[in-house]
């Protein structure tokens, strides 16, 4: 007898040093990816900037003063302001001095001249992104001539380090120094959208019925098997499906946030069909017969007290059904999601890209600046995962009764 009972608390510890060693091997994994990331990615926003000297009536712009005040965007598209920057930056820095400055040097002179169209009569001191090979050799990560050279500009006291702007408002580049994240959250923003807009009500009303409604059949046990199913089937499924209804049946817009929140809509509603109707059944039988017993109808029965007291579980189940279509690639890859957009989507018919693929397209280029700039864009994906999930848990723990 007590050698059982000694093999039982053995069995026990065994069980929960297994149970620990497994929170704690979770915990590392997670340790791990975030200090990865916040290692790779948290220089990706700043950037190193030099102090470029123009002197504006000397250099070749085309510009007429007068005409910048009726319509600078154009008349500043065309001063040949790639040349005004070349020019300075060899004078500054003598034969070659172009390389030390970005592509994105001209946005910032340009921005220069609408801040303060009085510039251009004098000669002036502005910031301008370095170059790739420079921002690096600044953050510790360049070659040996780049680190001479921002040595060199160093202790010139013509470089320093500032918070990248252009990063957290821009869109998809070519070079890494003008790239930026904003085109793609919004766009992230809007495909969640239209995904929790149609997969929540539609996946909670199929849940009310299935639940409360539907007659117990071979068609309902049809039905619900294929829901269960359509929740293990790999995503890139629902990507040709939504290419084949959506794009080839429909003819919606090609790579728009629409097309995409409808086809990971798709995806999402069998996960909260499943949890809406676990969190229904959950429901004590005596609620549903005490408000029988008062009068109330069975429609107010299942909308006044059965659908608030399984809130909180549907809305797990639509925490889990978002975080997944956040994090998916391969549907939105199907339906051309992954498109060149050099600008953020104005509504929700614009081509657009996503969080995800944006990553994706990041880690595929070979320019050693985009290494840090998709750790960096990894880490907005994780912040964006993480207040999603909490603005979730907050409305499911306000909702949340207990009896």
């Amino acid at each position: 007898m007590r050698r059982r009972i000694a093999r039982r608390y053995a069995a026990e510890r065994r069980f929960k040093l297994l149970g620990l060693f497994s929170v704690l091997l979770s915990a590392g994994f997670l340790v791990f990816l975030l200090v990865t990331m916040m290692a790779n990615g948290v220089k990706g926003f700043t950037r190193a900037e030099i102090a470029l000297t123009v002197d504006f009536p000397r250099s070749p712009i085309l510009l007429d003063p007068a005409a910048l005040k009726t319509n600078p965007a154009q008349v500043l598209a065309n001063a040949n302001l790639p040349s005004v920057v070349d020019q300075a930056a060899q004078t500054a820095f003598g034969e070659g001095g172009e390389r030390f400055v970005s592509s994105g040097a001209v946005v910032a002179v340009r921005d220069a001249i609408l801040a303060d169209p009085a510039i251009l009569d004098r000669k002036v001191v502005i910031s301008v992104p370095a170059s790739e090979g420079i921002d690096l050799a600044v953050k510790g990560k360049g070659s040996a001539a780049d680190e001479a050279i921002a040595d060199r500009l160093d202790e010139a006291g013509l470089i320093s380090t500032a918070l990248n702007y252009r990063f957290l408002l821009g869109s998809d580049g070519t070079d890494p120094t003008t790239v930026g994240i904003w085109g793609a959250l919004k766009g992230s923003l809007l495909t969640m959208g239209i995904t929790l807009l149609l997969s929540f009500p539609i996946g909670v009303f199929a849940a009310l019925y299935l639940e409360e409604y539907a007659p117990r059949n071979r068609w309902t046990d049809l039905i619900e098997v294929s829901i269960n199913n359509l929740a293990a089937v790999p995503s890139i499924i629902f990507g040709l499906l939504g290419l084949s209804i959506f794009l080839n049946t429909m003819h919606l817009p090609r790579s728009a946030p629409l097309v995409g929140g409808m086809t990971l809509a798709l995806m999402t509603m069998p996960i909260i069909v499943i949890a809406g109707r676990n969190a229904i059944k959950a429901v004590p039988p005596s609620i549903r017969d005490a408000a029988l017993g008062i009068g109330a109808s069975p429609v107010q029965v299942v909308f006044h007290h059965v659908l608030p007291l399984a809130l909180p579980g549907i809305l797990t189940g639509t925490i889990i059904g978002m975080a997944r279509a956040l994090g998916e690639t391969a549907p939105l890859l199907m339906i051309g999601m992954r498109a060149f957009v050099a600008s953020p989507p104005g509504g929700f018919t614009d081509p657009a890209t996503v969080l995800p693929v944006q990553i994706f397209l990041w880690s595929d280029e070979v320019g050693r600046g985009f290494i840090e700039k998709t750790s960096a864009a990894i880490i907005v994906l994780l912040v964006f995962l993480l207040t999603m999930n909490s603005i979730a848990i907050y409305l499911r723990n306000k909702f949340e009764k207990k009896w």
